[in-house]
C-alpha cells in the first residue's frame, strides 16, 4: 500500500494536495480498503462552507456507510461529479481518478498540523 509523500494525511483518513492555493481532499488507500467496495459517494455542493473535523459527506460500501470528516475548514469550489457515476474509482484510484473536493482554505497554516505520510503510516501500521 503506497502513501504518496507529497500529501498530508488527517486522523480521519482524508488526504489533502495543496495545488495553487487550493487543497484538494479525498480518502487514502487505506480507508477505502478497510471499507471494501465502494458503491454510492456522497459530497457537498460547490459553494458549501466545511469547518475542520465536520462531516462533509459520506462514503456507502457493501459493509457500511462511513462520514467524511474535513480535515481544514473552507468553501467548496470544486466537486468530483465523477463519482456519482463511478463510485469505484475511489477502490480503483484513491489519489488520482477519486478526489472528493477542491477547497478554498479559511486557514492555510491548518494543513501544517495534519499527518506527513511518514507519519500516517506510522499511525495506520498500529
Amino acid at each position: 500500500m503506497s502513501t504518496p509523500k507529497d500529501l498530508r494525511y488527517s486522523e480521519e483518513h482524508e488526504w489533502v494536495k495543496v495545488e495553487d492555493g487550493k487543497v484538494r481532499i479525498g480518502i487514502t488507500h487505506f480507508a477505502q480498503s478497510e471499507l471494501g467496495d465502494i458503491v454510492f459517494v456522497e459530497l457537498p455542493q460547490v459553494g458549501d462552507e466545511i469547518k475542520t473535523d465536520d462531516p462533509f459527506g459520506s462514503v456507502e460500501s457493501v459493509k457500511t456507510v462511513s462520514e467524511l470528516y474535513a480535515p481544514i475548514s473552507g468553501t467548496v469550489v470544486e466537486v468530483n461529479a465523477d463519482l456519482e457515476d463511478s463510485p469505484e474509482f475511489v477502490n480503483e484510484s484513491p489519489y488520482e481518478k477519486a478526489w472528493m473536493i477542491v477547497v478554498e482554505p479559511a486557514d492555510a497554516s491548518e494543513i501544517d498540523k495534519l499527518m506527513t505520510a511518514e507519519q500516517y503510516e506510522e499511525m495506520t501500521a498500529e
